[in-house]
């Protein structure tokens, strides 16, 4: 039987992560290829220690998020070595991320980092969690309703 993925609240897929060497050099080009506009807002983030920049698509869809890592002691700076840069995370943004933390833990996941506030969401609290499949999942805490 498979778990009800709407246990939690229901996610929303938010953004996909895609690590880059240089958001600047490379954000036109993704746009242009992904028929999708850039902003050129960039956001500078010490707790994670990268530089993102979004690309919007259009009504309801999924942003992608240029990452770069800001030193060598970022979390996305072996990722770039090893691999290149490329496809690193999906961000659900989420009523409850202990809720959905606790989820990943009871499936055989690992919380990698605990919540804390990001520059590129006003301060929303973003988490990071492993799956057992070895896929990385960010969680950005909804905005409150009005």
């Amino acid at each position: 039987m498979v778990a009800n993925p709407h246990a939690c609240g229901a996610p929303r897929l938010h953004h996909v992560g895609f690590v880059v060497a240089d958001l600047e050099a490379c954000a036109p080009g993704m746009a242009r290829a992904l028929l999708t506009e850039w902003s050129r807002e960039i956001y500078t983030d010490p707790l994670q220690r990268v530089k993102v920049t979004f690309l919007a698509g259009g009504y309801q869809s999924p942003l992608l998020e240029l990452v770069e890592p800001l030193g060598s002691d970022s979390p996305v700076f072996r990722f770039l070595g090893e691999k290149g840069g490329g496809l690193h995370h999906f961000c659900y943004e989420v009523a409850s991320i202990p809720e959905h933390l606790a989820r990943i833990r009871a499936g055989g996941g690992i919380v990698v980092s605990r919540p804390k506030p990001a520059v590129a969401f006003g301060g929303r609290p973003i988490a990071w969690a492993l799956t057992s499949e070895k896929l990385l999942l960010e969680y950005l805490q909804a905005a409150p309703t009005a």
